[in-house]
């Protein structure tokens, strides 16, 4: 008798699909098939089996199997079964989100092409090198230090080029080696053990074996390593066949963390974000389905992936944004880690120095465990915060005469500056001064921001650019000046204010290109003196020894803000970039310009006590009736007018009867209008998060059954990070 399947198909559509398999072509869940879908072949992936399809509907036939096992295993279809009910989205897009861009297209799981391992010759000397191929030096160092050789594959995520390699092969000091045996790589290099403080010990002693699920807030102070305490756990706690994931909160991040991962447990270590090739990603994906003992260093979507051993997760800088999808399947990573930890009763650790306020509320009502390291390992002390009061004093590139001065002073003592803003691009607004016109996007209700270096004015919503103008469009007049501070107008002023140093520009568009973020890594560390400029960037994760002194250039901004959040995540900003400062033995300062330096919140922030402040933002939330004290969700709305967007939240609202609910709105957005689309937004909160989710669970059905203006487009958004 023919088998009855449902099919899941990567299609925004709150909707599976019956069809029918032959009795040669036995299927389980999980198992991806090639489906009829209109006028083309889709691929789909096996939900149910043995269904009861509705009478009366002749049922199209399965084309075929694409493997005869499941790409997905019932652990992997559990979980994103779950996080498509809990985050209102189809399941579909959820279920492909765990299989890697070449799956998803239909191709074949078989494994690709071995990749090229390239190894020092034995003679191979750094002196054979010019002294200015400084890239090609680093090449050679670590293809020496390396017993085995080293991939194509990890040369890229160090930053390496292919012209590198040419360059070292055409000297004769690299060659090419046979790719080594997968299943004995990962003994090839023996892992050690991380040398741990006193108070690191005390730490890890309290973290729970890996046996049964746990979930553990580590907060530490920046600098008190955390990531030392993470490769103590992994080393001595996961089984030689088990696997473990570790999420990181941005690629840039990755080839660091990678790099200290790999000298304590070994090639074991395999990586996962969007900057990887297909086969790269598939690779990968390919090792953790079949069960291979991996440990992956992996950005937001490595949480999905089809583990079928997994026995511990460490999700670090768990406060993060990043690990919030922000369009289409708008999941937190951090959150589905905690459930897929309970999901594979094995432990999480979730690690940082500004914890998130959900986290710590979770804490304190016995929901994780907390572990608190408030000492920064070695001699090295958390820095003096000083707040500088701006209001009335001249500023030159956005900094004060105090600031300069430091700086010079730091410099003086060979040492290394970061200076942190906020704002890329050399200014945030483009203006004449005769009549007051302001460059504005004509997409978005925002301003264009001035690129000198390109002579461009972009919109950072959605990247409209236009040429920069020296006469003004409106009164033809030539005072035309930028207004305010932006990195690239710091890093002139800078320049030119301390020639003799270099001034290393730290933000998106200064490492669009693949490997460039290394290089000024690689630059940093070399420990000569510097000024670093750089937005939020500069203040994830990275360890720079020689930093002895920050500045930040404005500190209001999140003061004011209407977004609830804003406090937060302000807080955690500062306090992040001011852990930048003072890693080494030199003791660190850090000076946060701005013209609220009376405002109890910075006071609080100025003695570096971040569980005081979180304390006095848990309870301004609590009085408030804010999450996480309440479950929040936003459908938001974008139409081309406004009024179409908030007529449908309206209709929205009238469907949602629950008098469990509290409803604000219909509402324009705060970034009202953008790439031409008009956007609204109704929040809904509950004291109850099931009454929440039921509600939104009937309203998404409900609004699946009537068609919407094919202009018109609607997303659920549960726990949202951004609610301007």
């Amino acid at each position: 008798m023919s088998q009855i399947v449902r099919v899941a198909l990567n299609r925004p559509i709150r909707r599976l699909f019956d069809y029918v398999a032959a009795d040669n072509m036995p299927l389980q869940p999980g198992q991806r098939v090639s489906v009829p879908f209109g006028r083309y072949q889709a691929t789909g992936l096996v939900v149910e089996t043995e269904v009861t399809p509705p009478e009366g509907i002749a049922l199209k036939p399965v084309a075929s199997a694409l493997e005869n096992w499941p790409a997905l295993p019932a652990e992997t279809l559990d979980l994103l079964g779950w996080a498509a009910s809990y985050y209102q989205h189809p399941l579909g897009e959820c279920l492909f989100m765990a299989l890697p861009p070449a799956l998803r297209k239909g191709r074949t799981t078989e494994a690709p092409a071995s990749e090229q391992w390239w190894a020092a010759r034995p003679d191979a000397d750094c002196t054979q090198l010019p002294a200015n191929a400084r890239r090609q030096r680093q090449l050679l160092a670590l293809l020496k230090a390396s017993d085995q050789g080293v991939p194509w594959g990890h040369l890229k995520e160090r930053g390496f080029s292919r012209s590198h390699l040419n360059a070292l092969a055409q000297r004769s000091l690299i060659h090419t080696i046979e790719t080594p045996d997968p299943m004995t790589t990962g003994h090839r290099t023996p892992p050690t053990t991380p040398v741990l403080t006193p108070a690191q010990k005390e730490a890890a002693r309290d973290l729970p074996g890996r046996h049964g699920f746990s979930a553990t807030l580590l907060y530490g102070i920046t600098g008190s390593g955390k990531t030392e305490i993470y490769l103590h756990y992994l080393h001595q706690e996961l089984g030689t066949e088990g696997q473990a994931l570790v999420l990181v909160p941005e690629i840039n991040l990755t080839p660091q963390t990678v790099a200290r991962f790999r000298n304590y447990l070994g090639d074991r270590i395999v990586v996962w974000h969007s900057s990887l090739n297909d086969r790269q990603r598939l690779d990968t994906w390919r090792r953790v389905r079949n069960g291979e003992p991996v440990i992956l260093i992996g950005t937001r979507s490595a949480v999905l992936l089809p583990f079928t051993n997994l026995q511990a997760i460490v999700v670090d800088e768990e406060h993060d944004s990043s690990y919030k999808q922000g369009e289409g399947f708008r999941y937190s990573a951090r959150d589905l880690a905690v459930f897929r930890a309970h999901q594979n009763r094995c432990p999480v650790i979730l690690g940082s120095a500004t914890p998130s306020l959900e986290s710590l509320h979770n804490a304190a009502v016995g929901k994780y465990r907390q572990i608190n390291l408030t000492e920064r390992a070695g001699p090295a002390r958390p820095p003096a915060i000083q707040l500088l009061d701006i209001r009335s004093r001249p500023l030159t590139g956005g900094l004060s005469r105090p600031a300069t001065e430091a700086i010079r002073e730091t410099l003086s003592a060979g040492q290394q500056v970061l200076i942190y803003i906020n704002r890329r691009g050399y200014a945030p607004v483009l203006m004449c001064f005769d009549c007051g016109h302001i460059a504005e996007c004509p997409n978005c209700d925002t301003r264009l921001t001035y690129h000198r270096r390109d002579r461009a004015l972009r919109c950072h919503h959605c990247d409209y650019q236009q040429p920069a103008f020296h006469r003004c469009p409106k009164c033809k007049g030539e005072a035309c000046e930028p207004v305010g501070q932006g990195t690239e107008q710091s890093e002139t002023v800078l320049a030119e204010t301390f020639p003799e140093v270099p001034v290393i520009r730290i933000d998106r568009d200064s490492t669009q290109r693949k490997g460039s973020i290394q290089n000024i890594l690689d630059q940093v560390n070399s420990g000569e003196p510097c000024i670093l400029v750089g937005t939020q960037m500069v203040a994830k994760g990275h360890d720079f020894p020689n930093v002895t002194l920050v500045v930040v250039v404005n500190a209001d901004g999140g003061l004011f803000s209407v977004d609830f959040r804003a406090p937060e995540q302000m807080v955690q900003s500062l306090l992040q970039v001011s852990g930048r400062a003072g890693r080494g033995e030199k003791p660190g300062r850090v000076l946060i310009q701005t013209c609220h330096s009376d405002h109890p919140l910075l006071i609080t922030l100025a003695k570096g006590d971040y569980l005081t402040l979180a304390r006095q933002l848990l309870t301004e939330r609590q009085q408030g009736a804010l999450p996480p004290y309440r479950a929040m969700a936003i459908v938001r709305a974008e139409a081309p007018t406004m009024e179409a967007a908030l007529a449908f939240l309206e209709r929205v609202r009238n469907h949602l009867p629950d008098r469990t609910l509290e409803i604000w709105g219909p509402l324009p957005a705060a970034l009202a209008r953008k790439a031409g689309r008009h956007r609204a937004q109704l929040v809904l909160q509950s004291e109850r998060r099931s009454h929440l989710n039921r509600a939104l669970t009937g309203l998404c059905q409900q609004l699946e059954q009537y068609r919407q203006p094919g202009n018109l487009r609607w997303v659920v958004d549960v726990d949202p990070l951004e609610t301007g």
